[in-house]
């Protein structure tokens, strides 16, 4: 089992001021990736959803064959 600091009883040996300066920086940068992470899901989301149309799978298969025509006539 870990020892505390006998100085501050702390198991991480920070005071308690260094503690709450990390826990402050940890909570903004989470707070920051989430709403990175929320965003870029947004975006991946109007550029290709994640559930077919109404059409079906069949829907999407269309646009790939059209994204993919120009990259195959270059090895035609």
């Amino acid at each position: 089992m870990a020892d505390r600091d006998a100085s501050t009883g702390s198991l991480t040996g920070l005071t308690e001021a260094e503690a709450k300066e990390f826990h402050r920086i940890f909570l903004g940068s989470f707070f920051l990736f989430v709403m990175i992470a929320i965003t870029a899901h947004i975006l991946v989301w109007s550029w290709r959803p994640w559930l077919p149309g109404p059409q079906g799978y069949a829907e999407l298969m269309t646009g790939a064959k059209m994204a993919l025509q120009p990259a195959l006539g270059h090895f035609a």
